[in-house]
């Protein structure tokens, strides 16, 4: 597998992208390769998933007003009026990521008050970062993204290798899914997978598929079962990658099978 493959993970809120994440992350570094994990999502918990005590946790760089202000050239005097729409960003991976030894976990937070988009300074600033990972890291980099479709809307993810979805049974996880897989293809990404989370009965997986509104716009790249012992990691704080073998082993399938579909798309 070549060097800078970049995985972006969405779907609707609550629907396990975060733990996809995290032990996609640990798969990888257990593969040999260094990994950065971005949580570009305003709900930050990929520290959770990682089983960092939240005294340990990275702060989300969107809340460093003062460092958004230097790095964009935003004054007191002209708050968001004018701001460097792609301030320099190259030098904050490695001052601000928590390192996991073959791991360096990012956390980017996003904006979450109403009415900002992209059209601001913290917008150009968390545009910038994701860029310059997507597109100049040379390290595997999974991103944990917001949840939703506003980030798609962003154009925030171009560039990257692939982005999978994952749905749980559900008509809003499954709309979503078709929005994120829609977008992404207009974007121009040529590698769109989806996995199944959270089945507590086979016929789900088949309500998914035919939800799901273009076979060929996204491919099917496993399913996951429910897991108790998840949630309970979730409630402890306790790391993913030791939860649920089954999950694990479900997630190891699914990122080999992404893996041949982007080396196809690439030749």
């Amino acid at each position: 597998m070549p060097k800078g493959l970049k995985i972006a993970i969405g779907g609707k809120g609550g629907v396990g992208k975060t733990t996809v994440c995290a032990v996609w992350s640990h798969l990888f570094a257990e593969d040999g390769f260094n990994v950065m994990a971005i949580d570009a999502d305003p709900n930050a918990t990929l520290a959770s998933a990682f089983g960092i005590p939240p005294q340990n946790s990275p702060r989300p760089l969107i809340e460093m007003k003062e460092l958004i202000a230097e790095r964009t050239g935003t004054t007191k005097a002209s708050p968001g009026l004018y701001f460097k729409m792609n301030p320099k960003v190259s030098d904050l991976p490695e001052q601000f990521w928590l390192d996991l030894g073959r791991i360096k976990l990012l956390v980017l937070g996003a904006i979450t008050q109403a009415g900002a988009g992209c059209a601001c300074a913290e917008g150009a600033f968390l545009k910038a970062l994701l860029t310059h990972t997507i597109l100049q890291r040379q390290e595997v980099v999974l991103v944990d993204l917001a949840a939703g479709v506003e980030c798609m809307g962003r154009a925030s993810v171009q560039g990257i290798d692939a982005m999978v979805v994952v749905v749980e049974p559900g008509a809003r996880s499954i709309e979503t899914a078709n929005s994120v897989a829609k977008m992404a293809k207009e974007l121009g990404i040529k590698t769109v997978g989806v996995i199944g989370n959270k089945i507590t009965e086979k016929s789900q997986i088949d309500v998914i598929k035919s939800g799901l509104a273009k076979q060929d716009a996204a491919v099917w790249l496993g399913a996951l079962p429910y897991s108790k012992a998840l949630q309970q990691a979730d409630l402890r704080r306790t790391s993913v990658i030791d939860a649920d073998k089954k999950n694990v082993e479900g997630l190891t399938k699914a990122k080999n099978k992404l893996m041949k579909l982007i080396q196809t798309n690439r030749d």
